[in-house]
């Protein structure tokens, strides 16, 4: 057997990139995950890059599946939004093209009735 090595890359071809958070947008998602922690709803967070998609999980125990997940997915940029809530369930709870105005679905679990 013999290994062979991969083809080069041609000026024309590019391999995959990865798809991240940028800087604002992590401010953005730190944020609302800091005022969580302090309310005592969120514990844990994991990113993820991927090649069509980045992805900030939030757990409420380490070893859990994650409660939410924000997804940036720049493909949907022209047409439903980039940035998307997803719940436990696989429901997108929210998409738009402002993750600011995305995030505020999970800020609504910050307000609640005092007795």
């Amino acid at each position: 057997m013999s290994i062979e090595p991969p083809p080069p890359i041609s000026a024309f071809e590019r391999t995959p990139e990865q798809v991240a958070f940028h800087r604002t947008e992590l401010s953005l998602i730190l944020s609302l995950y800091g005022r969580m922690v302090a309310a005592g709803e969120w514990r844990d967070y994991g990113i993820s890059h991927l090649r069509e998609v980045a992805v900030f999980s939030v757990f409420r125990r380490t070893a859990e599946i994650p409660l939410y997940r924000i997804e940036k997915r720049p493909k949907l940029r022209n047409r439903q939004g980039m940035y998307a809530v997803v719940g436990t369930g696989g429901q997108v709870l929210r998409r738009g093209h402002d993750l600011k105005a995305v995030l505020r679905v999970l800020e609504r679990k910050l307000i609640r009735a005092v007795d």
